[in-house]
């Protein structure tokens, strides 16, 4: 099976960044499955009901989050309706939406599972346990033919832990949030793919894809003078693409860099 995961998307230049390039990596890498964080879709800050269907439009199948999922506050009621749109398993019973869910694709089903870190974040239930409780309940082979962790979190440590706590159990652990992508691409010994953090959908000329003066303005100054903006200048696509075998377990896993001011990494067949 082939899975493409993209970093977080922040704002219309990482939206214009996908609508020009996933319709030629979809072709080039016959992919069975398009995940993409969409937390910071909607102006840096959230998503919306609008632009999670250009994604679905554009070719992205499933939706993932993190910290910001809940900025824009139409997606309340649209993620109870939306199973396309996951927010991080670890919030408590009765938050709206799922952090879980297995899809279907002509490569066979693939269980995506959303999971926040706790390390320099919001204090939230035990990622560790939410994402074991569903390995458990939906196993690799048995209930999922690939199983996707996303672990959007700050601290390095708490995602390259993730990673060897599902390796052998899920196809794939990247992690999102902190928008650079990182050069630790590899296959675990258990077999699970894994690469702390996919990057950005983002102009990459700006401070983790916000545009420049704010973000210095409180480093030197020590004082806020607007709400942060997306940088507006060519965005890269970033992200992971996993090939998988028929256990499950991972054979392949690259690093996808498209556009933008970024050096470009495509792999090939």
């Amino acid at each position: 099976m082939n899975i493409l995961f993209l970093g977080d998307i922040i704002g219309k230049p990482g939206r214009d960044a996908v609508a020009a390039e996933l319709r030629g990596l979809r072709a080039g890498l016959k992919l069975d499955l398009v995940i993409a964080n969409g937390e910071n879709a909607a102006g840096g800050f959230g998503l919306t009901r609008v632009i999670a269907e250009e994604f679905f439009a554009m070719g992205i199948d499933v939706i993932s989050t993190g910290n910001h999922w809940a900025d824009q506050k139409e997606i309340l009621t649209y993620i109870d309706t939306e199973d396309r749109i996951l927010r991080p398993v670890n919030y408590p019973p009765g938050t709206p939406g799922r952090g879980a869910n297995l899809y279907q694709t002509p490569g066979g089903s693939v269980l995506v599972i959303n999971a926040m870190g706790r390390v320099f974040m919001d204090a939230l239930d035990d990622p560790f346990a939410g994402v074991d409780a569903q390995l458990n309940a939906c196993r690799l082979r048995e209930g999922a033919d690939a199983i996707v962790v996303d672990i959007h979190a700050e601290a390095t440590s708490e995602k390259m832990a993730m990673g060897h706590f599902c390796d052998g159990r899920a196809s794939l652990v990247v992690g999102t949030h902190q928008h650079v992508p990182t050069a630790d691409a590899q296959i675990l010994p258990g077999g699970t793919a894994y690469q702390t953090d996919a990057g950005a959908c983002a102009d990459y000329d700006s401070v983790i894809g916000m545009d420049k003066n704010e973000p210095l303005q409180r480093f030197t100054r020590k004082m806020s003078s607007q709400r942060f903006s997306p940088a507006t200048g060519p965005a890269t696509l970033c992200g992971v693409f996993v090939q998988t075998a028929a256990n499950g377990l991972a054979t392949r896993i690259d690093p996808v860099r498209a556009g933008g001011r970024l050096k470009p990494t495509v792999p090939e067949l």
